[in-house]
């Protein structure tokens, strides 16, 4: 049990039969009436954003949240594919629970897959990846120094904004939390 005054960000809690992760709080001890706990929560299996105040004594259920390392294997139009390294299991899962990280994820590479009381509800890619170019406008030899960008598409489809010298065939790494080019590879 977690008591409401020691929420802290990234706390998981289930509260009314959800699951809640704490994304910011705020402990509010007014100069007349009883102090309280502000939090910002988000559920982790809608990924809807909830602004509610707590008493501090107040007491929650901790969610455990398991994370497995699984690869990627494919799709078939409709379902994710996704393969337990150790026991060969296949899950397949819908474009939900996937879409924030498909756009980085490319067949045989291994992703990190969260459970909630052995349901799947997110996938996570890693913090960089590698990803080949597969369409850009040509680069001019020489032209780094204005700084400036053209848009490329990668193998999965994700569309990025990338430096004039980057050309198709390339490979570059990618940080996924914020979607943006980091270097040539």
């Amino acid at each position: 049990m977690v008591m409401a005054g020691d929420f802290r960000k990234g706390v998981t809690v289930e509260i009314d039969g959800n699951v809640w992760v704490i994304a910011d709080f705020q402990h509010v001890k007014p100069g007349k009436g009883a102090a309280f706990v502000r939090t910002r929560l988000k559920n982790v299996m809608t990924g809807a954003v909830l602004e509610r105040t707590f008493n501090p004594t107040d007491k929650y259920p901790r969610a455990v949240i398991e994370t497995k390392e699984m690869q990627y294997l494919y799709s078939d139009g409709e379902l994710y594919y996704f393969m337990d390294t150790e026991t060969y299991e296949q899950l397949p899962l819908n474009f939900d629970q996937v879409e924030d990280a498909i756009p980085y994820i490319v067949e045989n590479q291994n992703v990190s897959i969260r459970f909630f009381k052995g349901k799947a509800f997110s996938v996570e890619a890693p913090n960089f990846v590698e990803l080949t170019v597969t369409e850009t406008e040509p680069g001019f030899r020489g032209d780094t120094a204005t700084g400036t960008n053209k848009p490329a598409t990668l193998e999965t489809g994700l569309k990025i904004s990338v430096p004039l010298f980057v050309n198709e065939g390339d490979r570059i790494r990618v940080d996924t939390r914020s979607g943006e080019y980091m270097e040539r590879v």
